[in-house]
Formats: structure tokens, sequence, C-alpha cells
């Protein structure tokens, strides 16, 4: 027998496509606007939500007989925000340019409501390995959505990826840029990250036709 049944293998399944958070659920869309013009920013948000959200589901099933019903979400809000604190602070000792970058996007980690929502619907719940692998599912869902957007904005808006240029050197016009090419400076905008998200959300449902609502 493996390691994970059917049901716990849907759990991390599920999340990246027929369940995303973001697509589907229409969840955590405020990170995904705000800081995907890059994709090192994307992939590190994507990061920092795998590991609160995963440490966190195993910690509020641990705690979830104990809890009273009525300090319930203030608990949760102390737990999700001390992991926070940690990332914060990881990402200020190794990576301090970034954290500026993300600033208090990381900290809005806190009142994610895919988070507090996984929380809220599974953990309290379930028990530790089926709320852990649930947290998995649904923070990779998500960072796959904001990697993919991170993707697509940095090489159209700014011609690079992770900071590299890939199509050329705008100013001494090579690679594409000696044909013409430019950057596309929309890209880069918060709304153009709304239309990319817009953009695989028909391309999902174009897909599966079982997702498109009557």
């Amino acid at each position: 027998m493996g390691l994970l049944s059917k049901k716990d293998a849907q759990l991390i399944t599920d999340p990246l496509a027929d369940n995303n958070p973001i697509t589907i659920q229409v969840l955590g869309i405020c990170s995904a606007l705000a800081i995907t013009a890059e994709l090192k920013a994307s992939l590190v948000m994507a990061i920092s939500v795998l590991f609160v959200l995963g440490l966190g589901n195993v910690v509020i099933s641990l705690m979830r007989n104990i809890i009273p019903s009525k300090i319930r979400i203030i608990v949760q809000l102390i737990v999700v925000a001390a992991l926070v604190i940690i990332v914060d602070l990881v990402l200020k000792a190794f990576a301090y340019e970034l954290s500026k970058t993300l600033s208090v996007f990381v900290g809005l980690i806190i009142t994610n409501c895919i988070i507090m929502g996984r929380f809220e619907a599974f953990a309290l719940g379930n028990g530790p390995w089926k709320s852990f692998l649930d947290g998995i599912g649904n923070a990779v869902g998500y960072g796959v959505i904001l990697i993919i957007v991170g993707f697509f904005r940095e090489l159209f808006g700014s011609g690079t990826l992770f900071g590299i240029p890939v199509l050329g050197d705008p100013i001494a016009k090579t690679g594409l840029y000696a044909i013409g090419y430019e950057n596309n400076g929309f890209m880069i905008m918060p709304p153009m990250a709304l239309i990319v998200v817009g953009i695989i959300i028909w391309i999902q449902r174009t897909k599966n036709k079982a997702l498109i609502e009557d």
C-alpha cells in the first residue's frame, strides 16, 4: 500500500486544478495582483504560504479538541501570525532586498483568506496528517498560479526572468529587440495580473466544462 490513499492524494491534487484556491474558490486574489510583477517575488510568496499553511494546519489540527469555539478565530490568528513572523525574520536575514519588495504583503499572509479558510473548514475537523496534506495541496495550488502569472508578467513586461534578461538587451537592441520588439509596460501593472488570472480561469473552464456555472 502506498504512502497516500486515494482520498489523501486528492487533498493534494484537487487544489491544483479543479478546486484551485485562486481560480475556482477566488481566494488570495490580492497577493496575486500585488506581487506577481516579478517571478522571484511570486516564488518566495508561494514558498512562504506553503510553510505557513502546511505547518499552521498541523498546529490547528493538534489543538482542535482544546480550542474553545468562541475564541477559535483568535487562536487561528495567533498561530498564523507566529508563523508569518518567522517567515518575515528569515527573509530579512537571508533576502533583505526581496523582503523590502514584498514588504507589507508578507504580513498580509496573516489575513489571507486561503489560510484562515483551511484552518476553519478543514484543520479544525481533521487529523494532523490529512490537515498537512490539505495545507500543502492548497498552498501549492495557490503558488502555481502566482508563479504562472509572475512568469508571464515579468517576461513580457520586463523581458527578464528572475531579473536575468532572456529576450535580449533593450538598450543595445539585441535579441528580439533587434527586430523591433518592445517590453509591454502594461504587463507589470496590477490590472494585468487580473487579466492573466482571468485567462487562466477561461482556459481551465474550457478544458473542464464541469467547472462552468449555470
